[in-house]
C-alpha cells in the first residue's frame, strides 16, 4: 500500500477517499471521470467518495457541467487533521491518566520496581507532570540524557516549588558532566551538597522514586544495565524523607550563609 494512502486511512480516510485524494493532488482539478480514471475508482464509487472528501474539508466542488473537483493544499488539510489528532491525544492522556492514578490508589501496597534506564527517565518525567506543589531531588549520578530530559519537564513547570541537592559532577561515557552547572544554566533551583551514588526525587510529600545502579571499578561511569528504580507511593515514607530534605537543605542554606 502507498505510503502516503496508509496515512491518510491511519486519520480516518476510507482507501477510496485516500486514493482519491492523492491523485486529486498531482491533478490539482479535475472531472469526477477523471478522478475515477487515474485513480482506479469505479466510476459507480466515484461521485460518492468525492462527496465525502468535500464534506470532510478536504476538497472543493465548483459548480458546472461537469462539476469540477479542486484539491486542498495537503499542508493546510493535514495541518488541520494533525491539530485535531494532538487535541484528542491530550484529552485521551488526561482521562486515561485519571484512571490510572485512581486505580493506583487502590493497590494496597504502593511499591513498584522499575528497571531500566529510558523506563526509569520516563517514570520521573511523569511524576513532574502530575506534581502539584513541589519536586525535590538528591542527584548523586545522572544517566545519559537525564539531565535534559529533566530540565525540559521542568521548565514547563514554573508553578513547581522545585529543589535539588547534588553532586557537583558525574561521568557520563567516560566524559564528566557538570550537574551544578547544567542546572544553573537551565535556570533551575540547585545547590551543592555531598551525595552519594543514589538519586532520588520527592513529589508533594506524597511520593518517590529512589534510583540505585551500578558503577565501573573506578566509580567513575554508570552500568545502565545495572539500573532499578523504586517508585514508592507510601505517603508517610515520602513525607519523612522529605522533612529531611528539607532539613538538610535549611541547612546547607544557612552554612552557605556563614
Amino acid at each position: 500500500m502507498d505510503e502516503n494512502i496508509a496515512i491518510l486511512k491511519g486519520i480516518g480516510l476510507t482507501m477510496y477517499e485516500a486514493q482519491a485524494y492523492v491523485t486529486l493532488t498531482s491533478l490539482i482539478q479535475a472531472t469526477a471521470f477523471e478522478v475515477s480514471e487515474k485513480s482506479s475508482i469505479p466510476r459507480s464509487k466515484i461521485y460518492d467518495v468525492l462527496k465525502k472528501l468535500s464534506e470532510k474539508n478536504f476538497i472543493e466542488i465548483e459548480d458546472g457541467r461537469p462539476l469540477t473537483y479542486i484539491v486542498k493544499s495537503p499542508v493546510e488539510v493535514l495541518s488541520r487533521e494533525k491539530e485535531k489528532i494532538d487535541s484528542e491525544i491530550d484529552d485521551t492522556i488526561t482521562r486515561l491518566t485519571n484512571v490510572y492514578e485512581n486505580g493506583m490508589s487502590q493497590v494496597q501496597a504502593p511499591i513498584w520496581r522499575i528497571y531500566g534506564v529510558e523506563k526509569i527517565i520516563n517514570q520521573e518525567i511523569e511524576i513532574i507532570k502530575r506534581a502539584k506543589t513541589s519536586i525535590n531531588m538528591r542527584i548523586g549520578f545522572l544517566f545519559e540524557g537525564e539531565g535534559e530530559a529533566l530540565a525540559g519537564a521542568l521548565k514547563y513547570r514554573k508553578d513547581l516549588e522545585v529543589n535539588i541537592l547534588a553532586s557537583p559532577t558525574c561521568y557520563i561515557n567516560d566524559e564528566k558532566f557538570e550537574i551544578i552547572e547544567f542546572f544553573k544554566e537551565n535556570k533551575i533551583n540547585i545547590q551543592k551538597a555531598d551525595i552519594p551514588f543514589v538519586k532520588v526525587m520527592i513529589c508533594d510529600s506524597r511520593e518517590m522514586l529512589h534510583t540505585y545502579t551500578k558503577f565501573s571499578e573506578d566509580k567513575r561511569n554508570v552500568i545502565p544495565e545495572t539500573a532499578i528504580g523504586i517508585w514508592n507511593k507510601y505517603e508517610e515514607i515520602a513525607k519523612n524523607y522529605d522533612d529531611r530534605f528539607m532539613n538538610q537543605l535549611k541547612k546547607l542554606k544557612k552554612k552557605s550563609k556563614n
